[in-house]
């Protein structure tokens, strides 16, 4: 199964046990209903993303749903946490791009989300060949890549929360793969 759509999605929970809040951001994230998989970072050839209130629509309840997964919990109060998922798009869409998950504590959004896309470019520039300085910045890095022409786009999805006390605070970032066989047949070809 490779497959042909996925979406991006993000969520936190709150609860006084350290499972129910993992439920809670689950829920929020719209995922809870399925039984997720966590897979490593391939962005799959010719792979669509779709709106997050469509890709929801068509996943079924119970079924199994890969998904590429980053989470970062505490139950210290003010601590700052934070999830990311990073994607870097090749040009060519023939082949595949790179998904990148980080989980973190004291970083805000931007820090968080800016890591994924620069950790998943990188990953993406090297089995491409094109060469770059770690060294410096992301924002000079970025326009390496995309300059080369071999990489057409980076994004992020990040959640941060500042813990509360005596509760468990979740925060999760996904990219959830839909089953090719949840789309009608007329819209399954690629």
């Amino acid at each position: 199964m490779v497959p042909t759509h996925m979406f991006l999605s993000r969520g936190v929970g709150v609860h006084r046990e350290k499972l129910a809040s993992f439920e809670e951001a689950l829920r929020s994230a719209g995922v809870a209903y399925c039984n997720l998989v966590s897979v490593s970072s391939i962005y799959p050839p010719n792979c669509k993303i779709v709106p997050r209130s469509r890709g929801e629509k068509l996943l079924n309840p119970g079924e199994i749903t890969h998904c590429v997964m980053a989470r970062s919990e505490t139950n210290e109060r003010n601590r700052l946490i934070s999830a990311s998922i990073g994607l870097a798009i090749p040009t060519d869409r023939r082949t595949y791009g790179y998904l990148s998950e980080h989980h973190a504590y004291g970083e805000t959004d931007e820090e968080s989300g800016e890591y994924t896309e620069d950790l998943a470019a990188q990953m993406l520039a090297t089995t491409l060949g094109i060469e770059f300085d770690s060294n410096i910045a992301w924002k000079e890095r970025e326009q390496v890549f995309k300059m080369g022409g071999k990489i057409v786009r980076t994004l992020n999805i990040t959640q941060s929360a500042i813990g509360k006390a005596n509760r468990w605070t979740t925060v999760v970032a996904l990219a959830v793969f839909i089953p090719p066989e949840n789309f009608p047949a007329a819209t399954r070809k690629r």
